[in-house]
């Protein structure tokens, strides 16, 4: 299982792994979410040599950023709200730890919720996921 922790900032090979594992990832997320392959794309911005730079899954109606935080905070996976492919602001954000991008079922599940602006969803929801942000970090 890679590892999302381990410091891309100055190791060139481990931010490729980790754009290369972050993509898959995504691709398998868009698919657990029945993503029609035309209403979604996957992008990749390296970022400088103190960065990990951010993969990127754009959808219609959402978009999800996948990082690590440069200040150490478990919160690599922002989910929001948008509309269409050219919001690149959209709704408000939503973070999940990047452990969740092994548990694709648990994340789509996250990602529907925001997707629904449900904000008591999304908040019966932050419970569970701050409990395995502890299992994993």
């Amino acid at each position: 299982m890679f590892n999302w922790y381990r410091p891309c900032p100055y190791d060139d090979e481990q931010k490729k792994q980790f754009h290369r594992n972050a993509r898959t990832k995504l691709k398998a997320l868009a698919k657990e979410l029945r993503f029609d392959s035309a209403s979604f794309e996957i992008r990749s911005n390296v970022g400088g040599i103190a960065v990990s730079g951010e993969i990127t899954l754009h959808h219609d109606a959402v978009y999800i950023q996948v990082c690590q935080p440069a200040i150490g905070a478990d919160s690599g996976v922002l989910i929001r709200s948008c509309e269409g492919r050219r919001d690149y602001t959209g709704g408000r954000n939503h973070f999940a730890p990047l452990s969740l991008l092994n548990d694709p079922e648990t994340l789509a599940e996250y990602v529907r919720a925001v997707m629904s602006g449900d904000l008591s969803n999304i908040s019966r929801l932050f419970g569970p996921l701050a409990v395995r942000r502890s299992a994993f970090g």
